[in-house]
C-alpha cells in the first residue's frame, strides 16, 4: 500500500526519507520484512533533491585516491541506467584542458581509469578534440586548446527517492511523511519509539532502528539515551544556480577553476543551464540552506572564466542548496572529505540494534542499501537475499530501457494530447503514465490546468499515489514546472489542496 497506516510494531524502523532512507525500505521491503518508514518533512525534501543531478563515478574523486567508491559507482551508474531509463541518461561532459590546472597527461590518464575501472558497457569511451574545429566548443571564450569527451548520466534525483519509495511501500512498507521521531528506547531487546506526525503523537516497536536521517542523523543519535557517538558527521553545503541556456547543445561541461575544484554546467530544463557545486562548511545545525553571497559570487566567476554569455546576479532564474551529510574523516579541505559511506552498527547482547549512516552518494544508494541489509541479515535469518541489483524501479519496465521507443507508442495511443506534454510525462512516470491519463485523450479531460501542462489528473495522481501535499512538492520536487509556470500557479495550487485535497489511496505498484 501506499498511504496506509503502519503497524504497531514492525521489524525495521527507518527515519529519513532521502534516497538512503527509501533505498533500504525498498530493499527490506522486498526480502520480507515489515518496514515503517518516516520523514519529518517531504519526500526527498533536503540533500536529495539538491544534487547536481548525476549519476556518475565521480571522477575528481580519484584525486583523493578513492579508487574504491568509484569503482562501486561506475558498476552502478549502468545498473541504475537499466533500472530506470525514463528519469536517467546519458550525458555526454566536454573537459576543456585550456584553462586547468592540471596537466593534460594527468587528467587523460585519470580518464582511462575512468573509462576501465568500472567494466563500462553501454556509456562511449572518452575521445579528444580540438575545441576549435568542434561543434562543443562553441559558445566558450577562449574558443581554443583541446577538450576530452567522457560520458556519465543525468538522474531526476527527487524522483529517484519517490519511486524507491512507491516500490518500498508496493512491497509492504508504510510510508509516513511529515512525521518525526521523538525519541526511542531500548525496551526488551526491541525499540520503543515515539512519533509525532499530522494525527498527533504515537508509540511503535521495532526489532530494528535505522538511522538514515542525513544532516541530522546525529540530531537523530542525540534522541537515543545510550547511543554511541564515536562517529562523526561533516556537514558540507552545496549550492547550484539556474541560469538562461549559456550554450547550445545537449551536452554538458566540467569546469577546473584555479583552486582545482570542478564546478559543473549541465542544460537544464530546456531553457536554461544548470552551474554547480559549491563545498562550504556548514556549522550551524541542519536546516533549510540557501545559497550564500559567496558562493553566488564564485559560480558567476566561473560562467565568466569559461563563457561568452555573461552573466551577471540579476539573470539568476533560481537558486538551491543542499547540505551534505559526509563522513567526518578529519580532512581540513571540505572538497576533499570523502564521499564514501560508513555503516555503524551499535549493537550487543540484549542491545537492541540501530543501524546509522554516514556519507553517501545518490550513485551508490542502491549498493548502499545492499551493504546495510548485509549488516542486519543476523537479526532477521527468516529474510530472503540481495535482489535489486535487477529489478526495474516503477515505470522503468519499458521493453529493452528503450524511452525513445516507448515514447512513440504513448504519442501513437493518444495523438489528440500535445506531444510536448506526453515527452514530459513519460519522462517523469515511465510507463504509470498510462495509469496517471486514464481514459484522458484530449487536454481537455485532464481538468483544471494550474498553468504550463499542469493539470488536474497529474496533481491528483501525485498526491494519491506520490505522497505530494503542497505547492512545492509539485512544483520543484515531483516535477521542476516551477521554472515554468506563470506567477500564482503555487497559489492556485495550494488552494486546491487546501479546499479540494484529492483522497489519498492505497493502491499497490
Amino acid at each position: 500500500m501506499v498511504t496506509g497506516t503502519a503497524a504497531d510494531a514492525v521489524d525495521l524502523l527507518i527515519v529519513g526519507g532521502g534516497i538512503n532512507g527509501a533505498g533500504i525500505a525498498r530493499d527490506a521491503a522486498g526480502r520480507g520484512l515489515s518496514v515503517l518508514l518516516v520523514e519529518q518533512d517531504d519526500l526527498a525534501s533536503h540533500t536529495s533533491s539538491a544534487s547536481t543531478k548525476l549519476i556518475h563515478g565521480g571522477l575528481r574523486y580519484l584525486e583523493y585516491g578513492e579508487f574504491r567508491l568509484v569503482r562501486e559507482a561506475l558498476i552502478e551508474r549502468e545498473r541504475l541506467l537499466n533500472m530506470a531509463p525514463h528519469i536517467i541518461w546519458p550525458l555526454e561532459f566536454v573537459l576543456p584542458q585550456n584553462q586547468s590546472p592540471r596537466p593534460a597527461w594527468m587528467v587523460r590518464l585519470g580518464l582511462f581509469l575512468y573509462d576501465h575501472l568500472g567494466g563500462r558497457e553501454k556509456l562511449p569511451g572518452t575521445r579528444t578534440v580540438d575545441l576549435a574545429q568542434s561543434p562543443v566548443g562553441a559558445g566558450l571564450d577562449p574558443r581554443a586548446g583541446k577538450a576530452f569527451i567522457y560520458s556519465d548520466c543525468w538522474v531526476e534525483d527527487s524522483r529517484l527517492v519517490v519511486l524507491n519509495a512507491i516500490d518500498a511501500a508496493a512491497r509492504g512498507a508504510a510510508i509516513e511523511t511529515r512525521t518525526r521521531l521523538v525519541d526511542a528506547q531500548r525496551i526488551d531487546g526491541g525499540w520503543k519509539g515515539t512519533l509525532k506526525g499530522p494525527e498527533g503523537r504515537r508509540e511503535v516497536h521495532a526489532k530494528v532502528l535505522v538511522n538514515a536521517a542525513g544532516p541530522w542523523v546525529a540530531d537523530v543519535l542525540g534522541r537515543v539515551p545510550d547511543a554511541r557517538t564515536d562517529r562523526g558527521v561533516k556537514l558540507v553545503k552545496g549550492s547550484h544556480i539556474v541560469v538562461p541556456k549559456l550554450y547550445e547543445g545537449a551536452h554538458a561541461f566540467m569546469l577546473q577553476n584555479p583552486d582545482r575544484r570542478i564546478v559543473f554546467a549541465i542544460p537544464y530544463e530546456g531553457e536554461y543551464t544548470l552551474v554547480g557545486t559549491t563545498d562550504e562548511v556548514w556549522s550551524e545545525k541542519p536546516g533549510k540552506a540557501a545559497i550564500s553571497a559567496g558562493e553566488t559570487a564564485y559560480l558567476l566567476e566561473t560562467i565568466g572564466r569559461y563563457f561568452d554569455t555573461k552573466v551577471a546576479e540579476r539573470d539568476i532564474r533560481w537558486t538551491y542548496a543542499g547540505i551534505r551529510p559526509l563522513y567526518d574523516d578529519k580532512s581540513s579541505n571540505a572538497s576533499a572529505v570523502t564521499r564514501d559511506y560508513v555503516l555503524d552498527l551499535d549493537a550487543g547482547d540484549n542491545r537492541a540494534p540501530m543501524l546509522s549512516i554516514f556519507g553517501g552518494k545518490i550513485t551508490t544508494y542502491r549498493k548502499l542499501a545492499e551493504h546495510a541489509m548485509k549488516e542486519l541479515a543476523r537479526f532477521f535469518p527468516q529474510a530472503s537475499g540481495a535482489w535489486t541489483a535487477g529489478a526495474v524501479l516503477p515505470g522503468g519496465d519499458m521493453p529493452d530501457a528503450d524511452f525513445d521507443r516507448f515514447l512513440a507508442d504513448l504519442v501513437t495511443k493518444r495523438p489528440a494530447l500535445p506531444p510536448a506534454l506526453l515527452r514530459r510525462l513519460a519522462r517523469a512516470y515511465g510507463t504509470r503514465t498510462d495509469r496517471l491519463l486514464g481514459a484522458a485523450q484530449t487536454v481537455s479531460d485532464l481538468g483544471q490546468n494550474f498553468g504550463g501542462d499542469l493539470y488536474q489528473a497529474e496533481v491528483d495522481y501525485l498526491v494519491a499515489h506520490e505522497w505530494a501535499r503542497s505547492a512545492e512538492d509539485i512544483l520543484y520536487r515531483r516535477s521542476k514546472l516551477g521554472l515554468h509556470t506563470p506567477a500564482g500557479t503555487a497559489e492556485a495550487l495550494d488552494e486546491y489542496l487546501a479546499v479540494s485535497p484529492p483522497v489519498p489511496v492505497a493502491v499497490a505498484g
